[in-house]
């Protein structure tokens, strides 16, 4: 419809749509969505600073799988804590392995020993520690910690890992 006029005894007027030819996008016309490829390969770049023990920390915040037993979501927030030796996991790549368990049925102590496990196997780091804290199911919430440490590495004395509140890196 149609406004006519700003004053107060504004009438509406009825538009006419030429029906034989309509105004929206047809269906075959339309652009295909883009579709992110499903990966559960992990690529890896080098340690920029291999000569020191320095805490890479991750939040993704939007990890999702599938119960096994019901088919229903599982949601969780995944906390990636690790000391590099000789590469690094990238991030893009990262995503793409964590997005490629949306469709797949786990239970969550296995999905986390499973993520941890190919994080060990691409990175072969000094450290590392996976935290899953899986939302409310039934009434449970669950968290999940599954820790790597490479053969011979003792962290130096005294070290403390840095705590991060629950989305730290987003600033208000």
């Amino acid at each position: 419809m149609n406004r006519k006029g700003d004053d107060k005894n504004t009438t509406l007027e009825p538009r006419h749509y030429n029906l034989s030819r309509p105004s929206y996008p047809q269906a075959h016309s339309m652009p295909k969505p883009a579709t992110q490829t499903r990966a559960k390969a992990l690529e890896t770049f080098p340690n920029p600073a291999p000569h020191r023990d320095y805490q890479i920390h991750m939040e993704i915040p939007e990890f999702t799988c599938l119960c096994p037993k019901t088919g229903q979501p599982d949601f969780a927030v995944l906390t990636l804590d690790y000391i590099a030796d000789k590469v690094c996991v990238e991030l893009k790549s990262l995503k793409l392995y964590i997005w490629s368990f949306r469709d797949e049925g786990h239970f969550h102590e296995d999905v986390t020993n499973r993520i941890l496990d190919d994080l060990v196997k691409a990175t072969k780091p000094r450290f590392m520690r996976l935290t899953a804290r899986f939302y409310v199911r039934g009434g449970i919430f669950t968290n999940v910690v599954a820790e790597h440490r490479k053969n011979g590495w003792k962290p130096a004395p005294k070290i403390e890992l840095a705590e991060f509140p629950a989305q730290s890196n987003t600033r208000g």
